[in-house]
């Protein structure tokens, strides 16, 4: 199922923008003209075997010492491009929607993100973002709350 048909599926209130080609979260957040605590970026890892998808905003980046703690995991390590094109065969490489429930895995959302009502996310592309109600977010990504992210 595709990110349009999953949000329409389940009744969502978005926004679908097309913007300059972006390749990275803090490059979406200016092309649409939003805060980087306001864009999600996921952050794909391996932890003890279990793919897991964390979500936060584009002006933190990962504590993975942190992540390990929380996710309670012997190792954590980002995956490889090669393993996010297998996981991700619908999306360009780095544009992946940050819902994992569409992939099959456990989306992990940085508490950081709580303070904003509204985020936008790649859409798939480098050219296409949705914006929505964080509260509608969390309520189709079904995200665990932890706190790993750290401001850049």
């Amino acid at each position: 199922m595709n990110l349009q048909s999953f949000l329409d599926e389940k009744g969502v209130a978005y926004r679908l923008s097309r913007h300059e080609t972006s390749f990275t979260a803090s490059g979406l957040a200016q092309a649409e003209h939003v805060k980087g605590r306001k864009v999600i970026k996921p952050v794909i890892v391996n932890a003890d075997g279990q793919f897991v998808m964390c979500a936060l905003p584009a002006s933190h980046k990962v504590d993975f010492e942190e992540l390990k703690r929380q996710l309670e995991a012997n190792y954590v390590s980002m995956v490889t491009e090669e393993q996010l094109g297998k996981l991700f065969p619908d999306c360009e490489l780095g544009a992946v929607p940050p819902i994992g429930r569409l992939y099959g895995m456990t989306t992990l959302m940085d508490e950081s993100l709580i303070a904003d009502d509204r985020v936008t996310f790649q859409a798939g592309t480098h050219e296409d973002a949705v914006t929505m109600t964080l509260a509608d977010y969390r309520r189709i990504a079904q995200p665990e709350v932890a706190y790993f992210g750290r401001h850049l």
